[in-house]
């Protein structure tokens, strides 16, 4: 027999919990998210202190996609069974572990291990800590707090490629005083954990590691949100991995500043739009997310085929909306339907489904475009991705009811 995971140890309802922990819990995900991008505006630097082609650029981008999974295939399990804690600490240990390896990385294979270790960090984060978000927000404040939880997530992915791309533009050598600033920023997370009273163990008979999944009623709202936020979240993974390259060789823009600026405004535009829509229904959110993406992919053909640098940021700013639309209709989803003991391995099926073409179809851009250029390989992914995402559109407008 199952036993649900007990709630706060703290002695107030949830209904009564007050509000600064649910935002503390945020700020938990924002500190680990600013780590996730920051290195972004850096990779042209890397690019020319190391040396590396495009295709290895993808390869470095993909090994924290490949982090994130294995840690979500685990962390939302352990954490549903063991307590928030003891799952959000090894995280947060390993994203500064990330830290140091990028402010001291002299070779591919550094880069490689530094974009892993932040994965398996993120990958902790989006399951445990977004589900610490919404449990600490109660009853009362399901919505509020799934919009908390998403706002957090790219807030932070928004905040640490613009600080980067600031230091570089400003000093001739960033990339110590960069991740040291985010390794402060990690600590100041770590604290948060320590003082917030996160969901205890309960423990449970016949219990063991599996594939992370939900119950039977709730894989259709994972499905939908998956639909909509992974076509929205291989978008921005696109831009973060090729973006800085496309600014810099298609379109002459070599400014680490205006790389970084990019993809935070990438990323505030995914913040806004939520507070934007947040009155709508799921299905309206879930649709207008899909034609952003659409919508985001025309603008890179014609970007990268007439070498037009502001339709390329026009283009990354439909992506962030794409996938920040996506992301709160699944994570609405979620914490409206998903019972509390199994919220946070939700989370991580939802992060895995969208997560798994985010890493696949940009390394594959990566040596697309190094065999037949950026233009064509950058046309055929938009392509390809624009299709999957009316697909999505189609899937959602005929199955979700409104909600």
């Amino acid at each position: 027999m199952t036993v649900q995971s007990q709630s706060d140890a703290d002695p107030l309802s949830a209904a009564e919990a007050p509000p600064w922990r649910m935002w503390a819990a945020a700020w938990i995900v924002t500190a680990v998210f600013i780590l996730s991008n920051s290195a972004t505006p850096l990779y042209v630097h890397w690019q020319g202190e190391i040396g590396f082609s495009s295709a290895t650029l993808t390869v470095i981008f993909a090994a924290y996609i490949f982090g994130l999974l294995l840690a979500l295939l685990v962390a939302g399990q352990l954490s549903d069974r063991y307590g928030r804690k003891p799952v959000l600490i090894p995280g947060l240990l390993a994203a500064m572990a990330a830290c140091l390896l990028f402010a001291a990385a002299e070779s591919v294979a550094m880069l490689v291990i530094a974009r892993l270790l932040s994965g398996i960090a993120i990958g902790v984060i989006v399951s445990a800590g977004m589900a610490s978000v919404v449990d600490l927000g109660g009853p009362e404040r399901r919505k509020s707090a799934s919009l908390a939880a998403s706002v957090a997530m790219v807030l932070g992915a928004g905040l640490g490629p613009l600080l980067a791309g600031a230091s570089a533009q400003v000093l001739s050598q960033p990339v110590l005083p960069i991740f040291a600033a985010e390794f402060l920023i990690l600590v100041s997370a770590f604290i948060a954990i320590a003082i917030l009273p996160l969901k205890r163990s309960a423990p449970s008979d016949g219990w063991r590691l599996r594939l992370p999944g939900v119950p039977q009623p709730n894989r259709k709202h994972l499905a939908f949100g998956i639909a909509v936020f992974g076509p929205g979240i291989t978008a921005t993974s696109f831009v973060l991995s090729l973006g800085p390259s496309l600014l810099s060789r298609l379109l002459d823009v070599t400014s680490p500043l205006v790389a970084g600026g990019m993809a935070c405004a990438m990323f505030l535009t995914a913040t806004g739009v939520q507070f934007a829509v947040r009155r709508l229904s799921v299905r309206t959110i879930f649709i207008i997310g899909s034609a952003a993406t659409v919508l985001s992919m025309l603008g890179i053909v014609v970007a990268v085929n007439g070498s037009i640098a502001t339709i390329l940021v026009a283009a990354a700013l439909l992506a962030g909306a794409g996938q920040g639309l996506g992301q709160l209709g699944g994570l609405t989803l979620i914490g409206l339907h998903v019972p509390a003991h199994r919220r946070a391995e939700a989370n991580a099926v939802l992060n895995f489904g969208g997560y798994i073409p985010a890493g696949l179809l940009p390394v594959a851009t990566g040596y697309l475009i190094d065999l037949t250029g950026f233009a064509a390989g950058a046309t055929a992914f938009a392509t390809l991705l624009a299709a999957v995402a009316v697909g999505g559109a189609a899937f959602v407008a005929a199955r979700l009811t409104k909600e």
